[in-house]
Formats: C-alpha cells, structure tokens, sequence
C-alpha cells in the first residue's frame, strides 16, 4: 500500500481522523469510498486492511 499510495498506515489513522472515519460508529463501505476515490485502492484487498487497522482489527 505505501508502495501505490505514498503513505504509511499511521498516515491513514491520521488522515482518518480528520475525516471522522475513527468514530466507532463509522461503516466500513464510507471508508473504503473514501480509500478507493482519493487512493485508488481495491475494495477487497487494500481498502479493506486499512479499514480493518482503523477498527483495531489488525496490528
């Protein structure tokens, strides 16, 4: 992912924090939106490992 994109995980927390997408109540196809239109990520695979690190469901 940093490799395509130029930022790191802890890049994405910060930048997910500013875009509110760190409120528990945040649903997953809202980020991965955001990931895949600012980022050009793929939903299945590096949209939804970011979105799962933001929830603390992986390391």
């Amino acid at each position: 992912m940093e490799q395509k994109t130029g930022k790191s995980a802890e890049d994405f927390r910060a930048l997910a924090a500013e875009k509110g997408g760190l409120d528990p109540l945040a649903k997953a196809g809202t980020i991965t939106d955001w990931l895949k239109a600012d980022y050009g990520l793929g939903h299945h695979s590096h949209a939804m490992a970011i979105y799962a690190y933001l929830k603390g469901k992986r390391a």
